[in-house]
């Protein structure tokens, strides 16, 4: 059986019980359902989903943050409500959170990081996880480079997670990696697992082919990031979580073992990083 380690369930509206049933019959047995809404007052929805639509067939859990784009929105309003949330025991993580400075509209780098610094001290609070949204400055358009500079989002996040977030000794991950097998080794040294996504699965990017290949067993998930890249052969439709199947036989292959051995992994692995979720009905 899979998990899918992060999806954004709040983006079906219309047929939501469809995608859980083809995610079931797919052979998952969880997902976890991001909370970043559409900014911090919508972040709810999602363990709103996870306590509507859990069954004992389907498991969901929710995570709650706010997302490096909507940092400007990180007031002490909607970090009361992030403490609020971070409560439940459905809810398992603090994120998505990070640092992107790929689109000119994003908010300038320190109040970026001024949100991003906010809700680790939260996460730190509540002993839970964090979920890492990281964009490379690589990868930034060019009006974006313009703007934001010799700014380096990947150093700053691992320059703010040494400093802030390794001494708590709690664990996180680099949702959706896309990083190089360099960027895999600095993560995996501040204890983050790695997940990986639809993005495994395109030719062009060899680079997070070595990360998935050369990274330790035990540190690693797989996730959809749903509705959002979808892997091939569904490249460019509508991603959901039950096309997670097409990640994992790609990882597998990677790793040299059976889909069924990735699954088992994956998902002791989630249940390692979430150790609530085994005891939660």
């Amino acid at each position: 059986m899979l998990i899918d380690s992060h999806c954004h369930l709040d983006s079906y509206p219309d047929d939501l019980p469809e995608v859980l049933a083809r995610a079931r019959a797919a052979g998952l047995e969880a997902l976890l359902a991001i909370g970043i809404g559409d900014g911090p007052a919508t972040m709810h929805h999602a363990l709103e989903i996870a306590l509507a639509h859990t069954t004992s067939e389907l498991a969901l859990y929710a995570s709650a943050g706010i997302h490096p784009q909507e940092a400007a929105a990180a007031t002490p309003e909607a970090f009361a409500q992030l403490r609020m949330l971070a409560r439940n025991p459905r809810l398992l993580a603090i994120g998505e959170i990070g640092l992107d400075y790929y689109h000119v509209a994003n908010p300038d780098p320190e109040t970026q990081q001024t949100a991003f610094l906010g809700q680790l001290g939260i996460a730190a609070e509540a002993g839970k996880p964090i979920l890492i949204h990281l964009r490379t400055s690589e990868l930034a358009t060019p009006e974006a480079k313009t703007r934001f500079g010799l700014a380096d989002a990947t150093e700053d996040l691992f320059r703010l997670i040494e400093q802030h977030w390794r001494p708590t000794g709690l664990p996180g991950v680099m949702h959706c990696f896309s990083g190089t097998p360099a960027d895999a080794e600095r993560a995996l040294a501040l204890g983050f697992y790695l997940s990986f996504a639809g993005n495994l699965t395109y030719p062009r990017f060899s680079a997070i082919r070595e990360a998935a290949a050369a990274a330790p067993l035990h540190r690693i998930l797989i996730e959809t990031d749903a509705p959002f890249l979808a892997p091939i052969p569904q490249r460019g439709q509508r991603n959901e979580p039950a096309l997670i199947t097409h990640t994992a036989a790609v990882l597998a292959q990677l790793r040299s073992i059976s889909p069924e051995e990735l699954a088992a992994i994956t998902t002791a692995n989630f249940h390692d990083l979430f150790p609530a979720t085994r005891s939660l009905a």
